[in-house]
């Protein structure tokens, strides 16, 4: 994977990422507003492949799956933060959209060209030509992201053990 960076703070909530005044829309209505609070052309920036690079305890706040899903509809291929909330990190896995643990996450800056391997746990800032050690993910998740996500992971297994 690799794209640009979008980089943000701590404490990134899911208010942030899915406005509430949004969420009786569809999703493709939600993403249109997801980051506003803190970056008005996020949305409209935002190409597919490309990363959100956040700081502490990223995607803190509700449990809204909406959060994880605005990022992926999109086209976030990943989320690099320094720690995640438990239950956006789940939902992001749930949904097809990687996050990724990296201590380092706060030396990447906006615009930097970065090359991630999360099953390695690396980041490659292409820009800076730094190499970030992040936490890998393991292979079953991996699985499930390749898949897409929790539903599409659970069919596949599902049909295959149909044969």
């Amino acid at each position: 994977m690799s794209g640009r960076a979008f980089v943000f703070g701590d404490n990134v909530d899911t208010d942030m990422l899915a406005p509430g005044l949004y969420m009786k829309f569809a999703i493709d209505e939600v993403a249109r507003h997801c980051l506003e609070a803190v970056d008005p052309a996020f949305a409209k920036t935002v190409r597919a492949g490309d990363f959100v690079v956040g700081g502490d305890n990223f995607g803190m706040g509700s449990s809204r799956e909406q959060a994880a899903q605005a990022l992926r509809h999109l086209g976030v291929a990943a989320v690099i933060a320094k720690s995640f909330a438990g239950l956006f990190f789940r939902n992001a896995v749930n949904l097809g959209l990687c996050p990724i643990v990296c201590a380092q996450a706060g030396t990447i800056s906006a615009g930097d060209v970065l090359a991630v391997d999360p099953a390695n746990g690396t980041v490659d800032n292409r820009t800076t030509g730094a190499r970030l050690a992040c936490e890998k993910l393991p292979p079953h998740l991996m699985a499930m992201l390749a898949d897409g996500g929790l539903i599409p992971h659970l069919e596949k297994k599902l049909k295959a053990g149909a044969r």
